[in-house]
């Protein structure tokens, strides 16, 4: 794959998050100069301490939203922009639909200025949510698009993804900027939170603290999960050959598992006593709440253009993840 240091200065919103913070210390690796800016919304600024410690001459960190930061860094010589700022987590999206949706919209709009007047090469995170229900396993990313209801607050997320979509695009157009739209399917690994509901950490939370795993739904309900550190170097493989113009890609594992059997593999893997019990949506979300059975990603495009192949087993994604758990609760007692 390309190296990221073809972009040695370099734009990071949602650089405090948990892929975005992953992806940081894989820039800051290749010698490039990394700003990053971040509310904390989501974020954590303890997710940098091991890139502040170990190239803190190369990184600023800039705490603010993204939109009122944007103008502050007008006019900075900018070769690359990662945009991984978002409102994520199925239930932050439910209890916040509107200012989930307006941020995502407003936050892409002003980084796409930026990145248009800087003539950077830009990358929209966006998400398989963009595919709605699906009008075909595997989603490909020419497909059509269907979503639910605009009163059923589930499909605000990808309505507001798929804005930013047709944002990239259009700079992309009328400027020439490369711009790069990266669709991410069930990113996992270190970093990640579970309090907006990110299944993987709330399964291994669980099974640490021997409490029932809950799955909501039936559990039948089929996903493909890829590890953070694999994701994020595929990343900058891709912004590296962004010519004039855009270019789509889903990014992720073709490798399905059901969300009965990722928690069998939770509890396996960390030989954990927890049970596994499921949970009925309405009780887990409210009533009216949608969700799509079969989620699986085509990934040729992205194979084909930079021969990503993920390596990281799930297995190991679940072992890491505890020892982090375990870490953080040993350093805190």
């Amino acid at each position: 794959m390309p190296e990221p240091s073809a972009h040695p200065r370099v734009l990071v919103t949602g650089g405090a998050g948990f892929i975005g913070s992953h992806l940081v210390e894989r820039l800051l690796a290749a010698g490039g100069c990394v700003t990053v800016v971040d509310d904390l919304s989501t974020g954590r600024a303890s997710n940098l301490d091991a890139a502040r410690s170990e190239h803190g001459d190369r990184l600023e960190f800039v705490h603010s939203p993204v939109a009122e930061a944007m103008p502050r860094l007008a006019g900075r010589p900018f070769d690359a922009v990662y945009h991984l700022a978002a409102a994520v987590g199925v239930r932050l999206v439910i209890e916040s639909p509107a200012a989930s949706a307006e941020r995502n919209v407003a936050d892409t709009a002003e980084v796409l200025r930026l990145a248009s007047r800087a003539g950077a090469a830009t990358l929209i995170a966006s998400s398989s949510e963009v595919y709605g229900k699906g009008v075909r396993s595997p989603f490909r990313e020419e497909d059509d698009i269907s979503f639910g209801p605009p009163t059923v607050a589930r499909w605000s997320y990808g309505l507001s993804k798929a804005i930013d979509e047709h944002l990239a695009i259009a700079h992309a157009a009328s400027t020439g900027l490369p711009t790069v739209v990266t669709r991410f399917f069930n990113t996992v690994g270190p970093r990640q939170r579970a309090r907006w509901g990110m299944v993987l950490p709330r399964f291994v939370d669980a099974a640490l603290a021997g409490r029932p795993l809950e799955v909501h739904g039936s559990g039948s309900q089929v996903r493909c999960f890829c590890d953070v550190r694999d994701v994020v170097g595929a990343l900058p493989a891709l912004l590296a050959r962004a010519g004039r113009g855009h270019a789509v890609f889903n990014v992720g594992t073709d490798v399905p598992i059901s969300i009965i059997d990722l928690a069998r593999t939770v509890v396996r893997t960390l030989a954990s006593p927890s049970p596994i019990v499921t949970v009925p949506y309405e009780r887990a979300f409210g009533p009216g709440f949608e969700d799509l059975e079969v989620r699986i990603p085509d990934v040729t495009r992205v194979r084909e253009a930079i021969g990503f192949r993920p390596a990281i087993a799930l297995a190991d994604t679940v072992r890491d993840l505890a020892a982090e758990r375990t870490r953080g609760a040993e350093a805190a007692a």
